[in-house]
């Protein structure tokens, strides 16, 4: 037989891509790399007591993640609940579901594909990749899935989506990859998703889509859908960024530390890369680079056009940023620049952001528009924690607690406060002492969100 279901035993990158040459061939069956497959693949239930916040990526009606029943507290009583589906990555019992399945939730279960349930805790959840790993509460060997290499997938490529679509029980479909390094679908900060034709609904969200060695090549988590159901466009986190959450994990981290590159950067148009002497816009330009950091370190300088990192062609800001997230801390990684019209190697330290000033959170609890809210000092580590890109001066809102006055006031996490009645916000003592006035019936705030510097007036 030609047909790739036979090179389930061949080693990652060698197995050759053929369409099927005879009717035999075309009437093959996938079963094989289900039955491989399918016991990795896990339901996850999750719930909290107290009513949950709808998660407002819901009010996209083009890009929806899904939760089975959209977060909302079910009638009848006053829990939330989710329902998500997981893939065992390690025979310890580790499980990658997507943030937005368990977000908010205190309680988890987590059931096997032989009907076994088993509750499980949470090591490390983390929003920016929309990834989080569990930890199943239950000493044996699981049944782990193969970790595949996402950068050799290509387009034309069959897939299989497993998960429990609509909470019906675990489904497979089939289909291919429709295309690669998908951005702008919001969800998570690292913009590269796997798109594929292959049916996957409400509930396959952290399922697993694998490829014909039954391997794992991403983490399902979102569909295009005006529905709610699927048309045909999935999107998969890629599996080489889930290993860097699966890293930390094993390391007992509860949070993920990725290298930083201290400069900030935008695309190439045709305007800019005509005005860069470029036969045809390629790269990403760096528009500021930080007195101290790793790109100072490098020699990048303002106006270069970074056109790869460690041999992979960078040429959106989303790219580049998925590309420096799924290399390991240490060590260094080269980086190939144009300046002047010519190609210059650098090399780039894979070092994380530092935490200099220290957080010093604050959380404010007086009469005040801002109690409730949690703001931390700012430093590279925060500002790349909240995709902060040219924020160098105040303070930064952290949390928000529900139904507080900073969130009836509408604060929002990430707001970087630059001053309040005029005083600028150096540190959080400096908010805390500020906040603590009670001789004015409005505060004025300046205030940054989204990148744009914010004017405004609020009620004491």
């Amino acid at each position: 037989m030609t047909c790739g279901l036979t090179t389930l035993a061949r080693a990652a990158g060698d197995e050759p891509r053929q369409v099927p040459q005879t009717r035999a061939d075309v009437l093959l069956s996938f079963a094989p790399v289900a039955k491989r497959a399918q016991p990795s693949v896990v339901n996850v239930y999750a719930s909290r007591v107290e009513k949950r916040r709808r998660n407002p990526l819901f009010d996209d009606p083009i890009f929806r993640q899904f939760f089975g029943d959209g977060g909302q507290p079910r009638a009848g009583g006053p829990s939330a609940q989710s329902l998500g589906s997981g893939v065992i990555v390690d025979p310890t019992g580790l499980v990658v579901t997507n943030h937005h399945v368990i977000d908010g939730m205190n309680e988890m279960k987590v059931a096997l594909a032989d009907k076994r349930e088993f509750e499980a805790t949470v090591l490390v959840d983390d929003p920016r990749t929309d990834l989080a790993v569990l930890q199943i509460k239950g000493k044996e060997s699981y049944p782990a899935m193969e970790l595949g290499d996402s950068d050799l997938a290509q387009v034309g490529d069959i897939v299989l989506a497993i998960g429990n679509p609509f909470g019906v029980g675990q489904t497979v479909t089939q289909g291919i990859v429709s295309a690669l390094a998908r951005t702008t679908l919001g969800g998570s900060d690292y913009q590269s998703f796997i798109q594929t034709d292959a049916a996957i609904n409400p509930g396959n969200s952290g399922g697993a889509l694998v490829d014909m060695n039954a391997r794992l090549v991403g983490i399902n988590s979102a569909i295009y859908s005006q529905t709610g159901s699927s048309i045909g466009i999935g999107f998969a986190i890629p599996v080489n960024l889930v290993k860097i959450i699966v890293a930390a994990a094993k390391r007992g981290s509860h949070e993920v530390k990725r290298p930083w590159l201290g400069a900030s950067l935008q695309g190439v148009t045709h305007d800019i890369a005509e005005g860069l002497g470029l036969d045809r816009p390629a790269g990403v330009l760096v528009s500021e680079v930080l007195d101290t950091g790793p790109a100072a370190d490098a020699g990048v300088k303002q106006g270069d056009v970074i056109t790869s990192l460690d041999g992979q062609d960078v040429d959106t800001p989303d790219a580049f940023g998925y590309r420096l997230s799924t290399r390991p801390l240490g060590g260094t990684v080269p980086l190939v620049v144009r300046r002047n019209g010519k190609p210059l190697d650098l090399s780039l330290k894979l070092v994380s952001a530092p935490e200099v000033p220290a957080r010093d959170p604050v959380t404010i609890h007086n009469q005040s528009p801002f109690s409730g809210a949690t703001v931390v000092n700012l430093s590279p580590a925060v500002a790349e924690q909240f995709s902060l890109q040219r924020a160098r001066n105040g303070v930064v809102v952290t949390e928000i607690e529900d139904g507080s006055a900073a969130a009836t006031t509408g604060f929002q996490k990430g707001d970087v406060i630059l001053s309040i009645n005029d005083a600028r916000m150096t540190d959080t003592k400096m908010f805390s002492r500020a906040t603590a006035a009670r001789d004015t019936d409005y505060w004025r705030l300046t205030l940054v969100r989204g990148g744009q510097v914010v004017q405004t007036e609020v009620g004491g």
